[in-house]
């Protein structure tokens, strides 16, 4: 089976482009095969009718805060919420605009609420997918959820799709925080962060952490992923990671209680 794991961005161009990692698992050992560079939103979706069996993780949240769908009445299952919500909000812009209409009535620090998956995750908390500023979590779900269900991939608890095609929630900085801890490791040129890379690298090719895989990877495609100061590339290969582990558990990992619309994090259960 092919595994992917991808770096996602909404809005992709040739300078920040979605970045997709693309391996083997033989055994304990998870071949790295090739980085690609996506930077159209047509690529990714290139990506997702490429025929499987395929099995990926995706760094972009798959659901959205209870709390929020309940009161704007958006549906009861995934597909239904990110229908619903393309319905009312052609644009990511009025999409920003009725999160922003929805939190400007409630208390300061409940505004941009979180999914009960975000603040399961060890040591760390997830961005609130109500975030469409900074780092525009929302504009991600917004783009990236709409495709993954117009391709008809099977999403794991949370839509039934093409058995052969499946993708699952992964997090990267999870993986990353088990290995090196609070270390910043990307966005940044800095000798630090480079360091923090290769620490990064070394550990997932020494088989070190709690997936239980060991990532094998050519000299060209390792200077690659130390050598990416955004860190995108590397984000890939740990979401791929996180594909490798979850494809050998039962039920992919999912927790025991998975909330329909809020869905869930690789690693969170």
């Amino acid at each position: 089976m092919q595994l992917l794991g991808v770096d996602f961005s909404s809005a992709p161009s040739r300078r920040k482009p979605i970045t997709a990692a693309h391996g083997e698992l033989v055994g304990a050992v998870l071949r790295l095969q090739r980085v690609d560079a996506l930077p159209t939103l047509a690529d990714f979706e290139a990506l997702l009718a490429a025929p499987g069996p395929w099995f990926g993780a995706f760094d972009f949240p798959f659901g959205l805060p209870r709390a929020f769908v309940d009161d704007l009445g958006l549906g009861a299952t995934t597909e239904a919420v990110i229908g619903e919500l393309r319905r009312r909000c052609p644009s990511r812009m009025s999409w920003r605009a009725l999160v922003d209409a929805w939190g400007t009535g409630r208390p300061a620090g409940q505004r941009l609420v979180h999914r009960a998956t975000d603040l399961a995750l060890p040591g760390l908390r997830s961005t609130s997918p109500l975030q469409t500023r900074y780092v525009p979590v929302g504009f991600m779900y917004y783009e990236g959820l709409a495709r993954l269900v117009a391709a008809g991939v099977h999403l794991p608890g949370l839509r039934e799709g093409d058995a052969a095609r499946v993708a699952v929630e992964g997090y990267p900085g999870l993986l990353a925080h088990e290995l090196i801890g609070r270390r910043s490791y990307k966005n940044d040129p800095g000798a630090d962060r480079l360091i923090a890379r290769k620490d990064i690298v070394d550990a997932l090719e020494q088989g070190r952490g709690g997936l239980g895989l060991r990532l094998k990877l050519g000299h060209a495609l390792r200077e690659a992923l130390v050598d990416d100061a955004g860190g995108d590339r590397l984000d890939a290969v740990l979401c791929l990671m996180q594909a490798g582990w979850a494809v050998g558990q039962p039920a992919w990992g999912m927790p025991e209680t998975v909330d329909a619309v809020e869905g869930w994090i690789v690693g969170s259960g």
